[in-house]
């Protein structure tokens, strides 16, 4: 498991933009089929935009018609963590890096086979990086 970084509100604030950190840093959530990666259908690893530890696959990602991406899992277990999130008057699934602790969205018992979770992430919380190329 990867060292746990830890940093101030003001590294944080300083670190990312004000978007980024209101929704890794204070929970938040962009609003539905606004984020730069719903649609987006690239080949590569999906890492934390506070920490950069990988995340989720685009070969997980699919079309949960809910408004931000979704995947039906991480890329590895001990990438993410999850816990009990009471906010809104719902009972939820929060996922948050398990590096940083950056909240990164939510995850549902609605998805497809072979998990049936749906990971459902802000974008605004990712970082795409592009798979190489074989051979280069």
């Amino acid at each position: 498991m990867a060292k746990k970084i830890v940093k101030t509100e003001a590294e944080w604030r300083e670190q990312l933009t004000p978007e980024q950190y209101q929704i890794t840093q204070e929970k938040g959530t962009e609003r539905p089929f606004t984020g730069e990666y719903y649609y987006f259908k690239g080949q590569g690893v999906y890492r934390c935009v506070a920490c950069g530890q990988e995340l989720f696959d685009s070969e997980t990602k699919y079309d949960s018609r809910s408004g931000w991406p979704s995947f039906w899992a991480p890329l590895t277990e001990e990438n993410v963590e999850t816990e009990v999130d009471r906010s809104h008057g719902m009972v939820r699934t929060e996922v948050q890096c398990s590096r940083c602790g950056a909240h990164l969205g939510h995850v549902f018992e609605d998805g497809p086979q072979p998990t049936g979770l749906r990971y459902c992430i802000n974008s605004v919380a990712l970082q795409f990086e592009e798979k190489e190329e074989a051979g280069s």
